[in-house]
């Protein structure tokens, strides 16, 4: 495995069973702050969130902050930008931030964490096939609940929300996040992969250089497949079951 030193995953919906529920937060949050803004903006109505389309579109993958600036913006919805110490609501962009987070934690509350079947065995086999392993994530959440998870022992490295504010890191679709995985792991980028579901995830793969960009489609929809290769994915798995021999072939030359 010389041409490969580490392999770097996102955490929602790769790692953890927690992109429905990311998803269902967002339309809580959204669909409650829809009612209130109708009035003003008119032209939107109170056409709900989709929390398929829109949420892989506009905020699958980006920090809460910019899932709801991409949001308003698809939907012609101006809001002051708003303080950290804006408390949940829908009247700055920070406080529906807050307000999504808030709706979140109280689901992780109530249903706790599920890990996909696939993870740890195929954690288990890139250790042993000696590459370097890292989570990222937009999410300041991402470590505590891979710790929960019982996952986080088989990371050498875990990047989250947290690092990124205090690196000041720009998130996805910038690829800062994933080389500051690669950069702590000690291995180019060019000799590192990374795994994702997200479409930004995958346009920060490639704007990386890394050395390959794989997508997960776990939900096995020849549409997400096709976006996620139009994205900037060089491959795409149902599941990390196939992971280790793909990553194997790659010193012969594949894909």
């Amino acid at each position: 495995m010389s041409a490969l030193g580490g392999v770097v995953f996102d955490t929602d919906g790769v790692l953890l069973a927690t992109a429905v529920r990311h998803a269902a937060a967002w339309k809580e949050a959204f669909d409650r702050c829809l009612v209130q803004w109708a009035p003003s903006h008119p032209d939107e109505g109170i056409r709900p969130f989709d929390a398929a389309r829109e949420y892989r579109e506009l905020v699958d993958g980006r920090s809460r902050l910019d899932g709801v600036r991409a949001f308003l913006t698809a939907r012609r919805v101006s809001l002051p930008p708003g303080t950290p110490e804006d408390p949940p609501g829908c009247s700055t962009m920070r406080a529906v931030a807050a307000l999504k987070e808030q709706i979140f934690d109280g689901m992780v509350r109530a249903e706790g964490v599920g890990v996909f079947g696939d993870v740890r065995p195929a954690l288990r086999r890139l250790r042993e096939m000696r590459l370097g392993c890292a989570a990222v994530s937009a999410s300041r959440h991402a470590r505590s609940l891979l710790e929960s998870a019982g996952l986080a022992a088989l990371f050498h490295v875990i990047v989250d929300g947290h690092d990124a504010a205090a690196l000041a890191l720009p998130g996805k679709p910038a690829p800062d996040l994933f080389l500051e995985a690669t950069h702590r792991l000690g291995v180019e980028p060019g000799r590192a992969v990374v795994v994702e579901d997200a479409l930004v995830g995958v346009e920060a793969g490639r704007s990386g250089g890394f050395r390959l960009v794989v997508g997960l489609d776990r939900d096995r929809d020849p549409r997400t497949g096709h976006a996620l290769r139009s994205h900037g994915a060089d491959a795409v798995l149902a599941d990390l079951g196939g992971l280790p021999a793909l990553l194997a072939a790659l010193d012969g030359g594949l894909p």
